[in-house]
């Protein structure tokens, strides 16, 4: 963050001071809201949450080097007192921002968020110093958070939008104004929530239709591929980009493959020229991911060889989102498991499928281990009966179905489908996942394990990933470190 004094941060959230001798002491740190980040000059965020209230931890931050707490009530620390700490925190932010020479590239959608910001990240820290979100920080405080990581030599920002209702992005755009807006797709992630696929396009589009006019600089990179996406050109007065594999794509990919490791080739093509790619990221749903990004390195200056050379190179920068590991036995894990809807676990699906072309040809089996996608409302039945029967159609060759009544209708949908005997089974729990797969995994088998982030089966692809025998120095490929 650019250095404030806490007479400034005071004035920019609106709140009063308590117990600080010397309002000119500046805030030379990061803003944190865990005090076990504290590091000397930072300013500690006090929040209450369900099962831990910050404001306990506010004299133990002190202690430890934070100047001050951002606070709901006097600590008995120094403190700059608010009425509401999330809307002080976002107020403070956007102060922040407005002091700021970087570009703000905001971007939005129903799947492939974190993975595409991983990409553009990656894509722009090689243009100049860029500040970006760890995982999935993307709601009220994870963006505000990111936002104030920034500072005077930031050159760009990214961040990622999500939202839960109409509105929510509109106030993000607010606290953290993009000059770029990305909206990726809209799906059926949280469907149950906003009541279909048209409501959750109109809460997209907030972010097209908070940014500059095209005379401003504002840009609007949106999916051709999709049409509730592309129909959001009629809401914004940016200047608007295509991308996709559409013909009426600017940024677009021809010649798309799989190679025998389930990783995309293809050709990028611009208005300024074309160059080839070959990813590092599993699946074809990252070519559209890796589109997007090229979209808007190329609006900030990139060359289209150089992007195509950052694409090739970049890799996952967030955890459990198609992380591979292969173990020294043979076995291969694929731990997509921080989140699924429908939109994700068929692309999942459909990239252990290639990913086990070649495995299969040499006797090797696919596992696809999966659990409930939450948030579904009444379309819940009916799209776990449908990735249970893609992952039949697919060729899988087990699904192992985790969990409750959502699981029973996984299992009961490639039971449908023709998935018969031992081909297909559910289990209670991931304990039961866990001793199911380590009686019955053998090597040259690849097991993708994925659900919603609330079953928690990231535990079954971590305890599979060990080698068996407690054997040392597991190979990763594309794992974060």
């Amino acid at each position: 963050m650019i250095p404030l004094t806490l007479a400034e941060v005071a004035r920019a959230v609106g709140g009063s001071t308590h117990d600080i001798p010397d309002s000119d002491v500046r805030v030379t740190g990061p803003v944190v809201r865990d005090s076990r980040e504290v590091v000397p000059g930072a300013l500690f965020v006090a929040f209450a949450g369900e099962r831990a209230d910050g404001h306990d931890f506010a004299a133990g931050a002190v202690a430890d080097g934070a100047v001050a707490v951002l606070a709901a009530r006097p600590v008995g620390v120094p403190a700059i007192v608010v009425d509401d700490v999330q809307a002080a925190l976002g107020r403070l932010a956007a102060h922040v921002i407005e002091h700021l020479g970087a570009t703000t590239v905001a971007l939005t959608g129903s799947a492939g968020k974190t993975s595409t910001k991983d990409l553009i990240a990656q894509l722009l820290d090689r243009l100049g110093p860029t500040v970006w979100p760890a995982g999935s920080l993307n709601n009220e405080i994870g963006l505000p958070l990111t936002a104030l990581r920034a500072d005077r030599h930031t050159r760009h920002l990214v961040l990622e939008m999500g939202a839960r209702g109409i509105g929510h992005i509109r106030y993000l755009t607010g606290l953290t104004p993009p000059r770029i807006g990305l909206v990726l797709n809209v799906g059926t992630a949280h469907i149950g929530e906003f009541g279909g696929r048209e409501q959750i396009a109109r809460a997209k589009g907030e972010l097209v239709e908070e940014l500059p006019t095209a005379e401003d600089g504002g840009v609007a990179v949106l999916n051709a591929d999709d049409p509730l996406v592309r129909a959001m050109r009629s809401r914004t007065k940016a200047r608007v980009v295509l991308f996709g594999e559409s013909e009426e794509a600017e940024v677009r990919a021809e010649k798309v493959r799989l190679n025998d490791r389930g990783q995309a080739v293809f050709s990028l093509r611009t208005p300024t020229g074309c160059a080839d790619v070959t990813l590092r990221l599993y699946g074809e749903h990252h070519v559209s991911n890796a589109l997007a990004a090229a979209a808007v390195a190329r609006e900030l200056g990139m060359p289209v060889e150089e992007i195509a050379t950052a694409l090739s190179a970049a890799g996952p920068l967030s955890q459990w989102r198609m992380e591979v590991t292969e173990r020294p036995d043979g076995v291969t894990v694929v731990n997509d498991a921080y989140n699924a809807n429908p939109d994700s676990m068929r692309a999942a699906l459909r990239a252990l499928a290639a990913m086990g072309r070649s495995a299969q040809a040499r006797g090797g089996r696919t596992w696809a281990v999966l659990g409930r996608m939450a948030e579904l409302g009444e379309q819940s039945l009916t799209e776990h009966d449908a990735v249970g029967r893609l992952a039949v159609r697919l060729n899988v060759s087990k699904l192992v179905a985790v969990g409750g009544t959502e699981a029973a209708w996984l299992q009961m949908g490639a039971y449908n489908e023709g998935s018969w005997g031992e081909e297909s089974v559910h289990v209670s729990d991931a304990e039961a996942a866990i001793d199911l797969l380590r009686r019955e995994v053998r090597p040259g088998d690849i097991v993708l394990v994925k659900a919603s982030r609330s079953v928690g089966l990231e535990s079954v692809a971590l305890a599979l990933a060990e080698a068996p025998g407690g054997i040392e120095g597991t190979a990763r490929e594309g794992a974060v470190r």
